[in-house]
């Protein structure tokens, strides 16, 4: 490891010197009870940049991987010509200019300030959306649907199928405040959403997420929060708890448990030790970019392997770019929320475990439920699957082209998704 890792403390105070807003993760206690939102601007040092590139250049690198495939881990050619990339051809200016070309906010809820991104539709009659990413993910996985959700007669749709769009930062991830208590597991994040969004104004509401974002979507219909018509996901989060019950009797359902039982048995590493030892792997993460870099790519076959082909062949598979995968890898870094991301998963797991335990059936989702399954995803979902999970299925659709981070490789798709999901629950003209 490459010097004294900086503490989160120590990079957003050093965020905050060089001029950004409200990045500070701890408030006075006057402030607890704060209900103001707050213009917020991302302003990166350059010694922040400076160090990053000193400590790319210092890295202790291993030998090559003794095998052809990514059965080792991320190969060495791939995280090689990423950190190449990130520390000598990446403009770092870039990840500042696109979120600041956006309305940005900060504001406090339950004690832990929330960063979002508010973008209002220039048509009428919008409808309210909020958008939750996941991890490895951040709000930058999101950034390149808001053109054609809240502009969408400029992408090939109609004004009547357009969104105020909601895209908050999950609590200790990018510019959110790092919870410095326990219990911020995902359903205190869905109630801290519904908050969020009667705050900003919003009686009337949908919901959208994938990965961890699925999870925090999904438990706001199941909590019933106020506001909540309707909710779409990409990610049937509940196969990791009913996995094993689930039917297996045509083609497309034996594939996607054969997917799931990969995952389970070759796939589930940094799952796992983020539920059970989240602040083991902070220590690398928080000290060496490589280290964070090569923990981020290693989520799920589909995606490595298209976030290879982007750096080792020059080939990028849609919106997965060189640039826009060191954009939300570089959020990461100049954050320091890899620590606080991982505990997430820690609060989570032990949320499940506790919800299993219970032996009660989880609550049932009163209002429509819409999904689409992306080709690539680490488990794709056959309708019989979601309709197990919600009986009720309000739509189903499945395409032809896109993974587990959909709404970051191919936002067009995944934004046609989305207007077809909602859109019998716009109002009446």
């Amino acid at each position: 490891m490459n010097g004294t890792a900086p503490t989160r403390r120590d990079v957003l105070a050093t965020l905050a010197a060089a001029g950004a807003v409200g990045l500070l993760p701890e408030q006075p206690a006057a402030a607890a009870a704060d209900r103001s939102i707050r213009p917020f601007t991302v302003k990166v040092p350059q010694a922040a940049v400076d160090d990053l590139r000193r400590r790319i250049a210092s890295t202790r690198w291993p030998t090559k991987e003794l095998v052809a495939d990514r059965s080792q881990g991320v190969q060495y050619a791939t995280i090689r010509e990423l950190a190449r990339y990130w520390a000598t051809d990446y403009e770092f200016g870039r990840l500042e200019a696109r979120l600041n070309a956006l309305p940005q906010f900060v504001t406090e809820i339950d004690g832990v300030d929330i960063h979002f991104i508010h973008v209002r539709s220039r048509h009428e009659n919008a409808l309210p959306l909020i958008m939750t990413h996941g991890w490895p993910g951040s709000v930058v996985e999101l950034l390149e649907t808001v053109g054609p959700l809240t502009d969408p007669t400029a992408h090939g749709g109609n004004a009547e199928d357009a969104f105020h769009l909601v895209l908050p930062s999950l609590p200790g991830y990018g510019f959110s405040g790092e919870p410095t208590e326990l219990g911020w597991d995902a359903s205190r994040t869905a109630r801290a959403w519904a908050e969020l969004m009667n705050r900003l104004g919003y009686t009337r509401y949908v919901a959208q997420g994938g990965d961890v974002g699925a999870l925090v979507t999904d438990l706001m219909g199941r909590l019933g929060v106020e506001g909540l018509v309707g909710y779409h996901l990409n990610l049937l989060t509940a196969v990791l708890a009913i996995g094993d019950k689930l039917p297996k009797e045509s083609k497309q359902e034996r594939a996607a448990a054969e997917a799931f039982a990969r995952f389970r048995d070759d796939g589930f590493g940094y799952f796992l030790e983020m539920a059970t030892r989240p602040q083991t792997i902070s220590y690398a993460m928080l000290d060496s970019p490589v280290a964070l870099a090569a923990w981020m790519l290693d989520h799920d076959t589909d995606s490595y392997y298209k976030i290879s082909r982007a750096f080792v062949d020059g080939k990028p598979v849609g919106n997965l770019t060189r640039d826009t995968i060191v954009d939300n890898i570089t959020l990461y870094w100049l954050t320091g929320t890899a620590a606080s991301a991982a505990r997430s998963y820690w609060e989570d797991g032990r949320a499940l475990a506790a919800a299993l335990a219970s032996g009660e059936a989880p609550p049932a989702v009163t209002v429509p439920v819409g999904f689409t399954t992306f080709p690539g995803e680490i488990w794709a979902s056959p309708r019989s699957w979601v309709e197990a999970v919600y009986p009720k299925l309000a739509y189903f659709n499945e395409v032809d082209k896109g993974g587990h981070f959909a709404a970051w490789e191919e936002p067009e798709l995944f934004s046609a998704e989305v207007r077809a999901a909602f859109r019998s629950l716009r109002p009446a003209d």
